[in-house]
């Protein structure tokens, strides 16, 4: 994740990473600033609480990591399957190499952080939210084009994007209890059989997937 020199932008940055390779419950203010090298007087000055902070921290990894990423994986000058196929196709690698920098898995901060929060706060479990929903409709735009050029069976796109989405996430899940990335080795395949592909389109090279 990208550096900055402001003490604002080093909270959020520590806090994400933090958040994914413990957890938000288990991760103290004075944690964050340690980690950031930040005065704790510094972080009351931009933040009421550890909870505004993640939402922050949240916000930043979507605008600057999450949907630069997604908006090139999922444009529309690629046809649907090779998004999905090209965006997928890296899952593997990508969690071979946090097990490789880390010790372990890590999985999807976002959902990590959501699955953990989703009845204690409030603020930043809607923020959780919402992200994924936006992950999703890149989801559900390409089942539609996919469906428009009649390379997979008709179905509604939304209950599509959300079968998908629980899907890729409950593999990268599965990925992260099992301490394994050769979890995601088939996950395209397993995509295409879900949406009843017509095709198996080549994949391109892709952007790495978001999760961090």
């Amino acid at each position: 994740m990208g550096r900055t020199s402001n003490a604002d932008q080093k909270l959020m940055d520590a806090t994400l990473d933090l958040m994914w390779e413990e957890s938000y419950g288990a991760v103290t203010i004075d944690d964050i600033c340690k980690r950031a090298g930040v005065k704790t007087g510094s972080f009351y000055y931009f933040y009421k609480s550890k909870a505004d902070l993640a939402v922050a921290a949240l916000e930043k990894l979507w605008k600057e990591e999450w949907k630069p990423h997604l908006d090139e994986a999922f444009s529309s000058s690629l046809d649907p399957l090779s998004r999905l196929t090209g965006y997928l196709g890296a899952f593997h690698s990508l969690l071979a190499e946090q097990k490789q920098k880390h010790g372990k898995v890590l999985g999807c901060p976002i959902c990590s952080v959501g699955s953990e929060v989703s009845t204690q706060e409030v603020d930043v479990s809607a923020v959780v939210r919402d992200i994924l929903s936006r992950k999703r409709r890149y989801y559900e735009s390409t089942i539609r084009d996919a469906i428009a050029q009649g390379v997979i069976e008709p179905c509604d796109p939304a209950e599509g994007a959300v079968a998908l989405f629980g899907l890729i996430e409950g593999m990268v899940s599965q990925a992260r209890i099992m301490n394994d990335p050769a979890v995601m080795r088939k996950i395209p395949e397993m995509a295409l059989s879900l949406l009843r592909a017509k095709s198996r389109a080549a994949s391109p090279a892709a952007p790495t997937p978001v999760l961090a």
